[in-house]
């Protein structure tokens, strides 16, 4: 997906709590969680307020609120209970420490989350077709084409014997990926290898 894309995307999926806040006060507030420092990540509010102004709210018209964990994701409950005691319109939680952070702050306040995993398994969302509750969002969830990976790789060095996978111990993409990557083994790179590293 292409940068502009996603903006629009994520700009598309923000609006939905700003239009439908008949109640809210003149100007919408959008609290922006994230546990890294703005300096990082500062780029991310800049696209948010780029793909808003795409979709006719320019910055007079909606105010953005940005916390930021500073690089500890234990600050976050109290970052999100700040945005949840300002009242904000909805809460952009760009990561899934973030928005799991978010979700148990508050089950009013719509939740728009930015993550990279499966938001069912990381218990967001009670399904994908139907998300319940006040969460919705946008999610890189890529494991399906893990298999694809690990059989470019095999093409790229066909005389690998040994694959080192670094991965966060913690994290649930993390976790669904070795599994994948255990069950798909280096082999011949025969044809019939090269289908089961694909599907």
């Amino acid at each position: 997906m292409r940068r502009r894309e996603f903006i629009s995307l994520l700009a598309s999926t923000v609006a939905w709590p700003l239009a439908a806040s008949g109640q809210q006060p003149a100007k919408p507030v959008i609290g922006f969680l994230r546990p890294t420092r703005a300096e990082e990540s500062g780029h991310l509010v800049a696209a948010l307020r780029q793909g808003l102004r795409e979709k006719d709210y320019s910055t007079g018209q909606v105010v953005i609120e940005p916390r930021w964990g500073d690089g500890r994701e234990n600050q976050l409950p109290k970052l999100a209970a700040e945005l949840v005691a300002l009242k904000v319109t909805a809460i952009v939680a760009a990561s899934t420490v973030s928005a799991v952070t978010a979700k148990a702050a508050t089950s009013n306040i719509p939740i728009v989350f930015v993550i990279g995993e499966d938001p069912q398994r990381a218990g967001l969302v009670t399904s994908l077709n139907r998300p319940g509750g006040n969460m919705t969002g946008v999610s890189f969830y890529d494991i399906p084409i893990t298999g694809k990976r690990l059989a470019l790789l095999r093409e790229l060095v066909p005389n690998a014997e040994t694959i080192a996978i670094l991965q966060d111990p913690n994290s649930i993409t993390g976790q669904a990926e070795t599994r994948v990557f255990e069950h798909r083994p280096i082999c011949c790179g025969c044809a019939a290898c090269w289908r089961r590293s694909i599907f």
